[in-house]
């Protein structure tokens, strides 16, 4: 267990401050026989998935929705989960877990809130350098969803 402890402003006792994994969401949007990928606007820069943290209170298939409207213009549907992925060296910044869905994508493809750029990929073409571990992701995505 990882855990730092502070001292309280108030009444001066020794307090444990816990360090846990940040809940996250991932999503393969399928629109026009390819996988949408957006070019992040902040670090680390690079292709990745469209995702983002979950808000408190807020469910992982809700968070996924919505990131996947504010990053990409979307409508998505038909989530599926494809799998969550763990490994604390993920994300360089933080321990993250992410929980990644596969939908079905409606709408014009715009990059939008944390996107500044914006395709859709072939699975034959995607990048060869993807942000975290989302090459990882969508090679099991390739593996259960494109084999036969």
């Amino acid at each position: 267990m990882s855990f730092t402890t502070l001292t309280c402003p108030n009444c001066n006792s020794t307090v444990k401050q816990y360090r846990n994994p940040f809940p996250t969401v991932d999503v393969i949007i399928e629109i026009n026989g390819g996988i949408v990928l957006i070019e992040r606007k902040n670090e680390p820069f690079g292709w990745a998935l469209p995702g983002g943290f979950v808000d408190y209170g807020e469910s992982m298939e809700n968070a996924a929705v919505r990131e996947a409207r504010e990053e990409t213009s979307l409508i998505i549907s038909n989530l599926r989960l494809l799998g969550c992925y763990s490994d604390p060296a993920r994300d360089r910044r933080m321990h993250t877990i992410s929980t990644v869905f596969v939908a079905t994508g409606y709408g014009t493809p715009k990059a939008a809130d944390d996107a500044m750029n914006l395709n859709v990929y072939r699975p034959d073409s995607f990048p060869k350098q993807l942000c975290f571990d989302h090459a990882r992701i969508l090679a099991d995505y390739v593996e259960t969803y494109l084999k036969p």
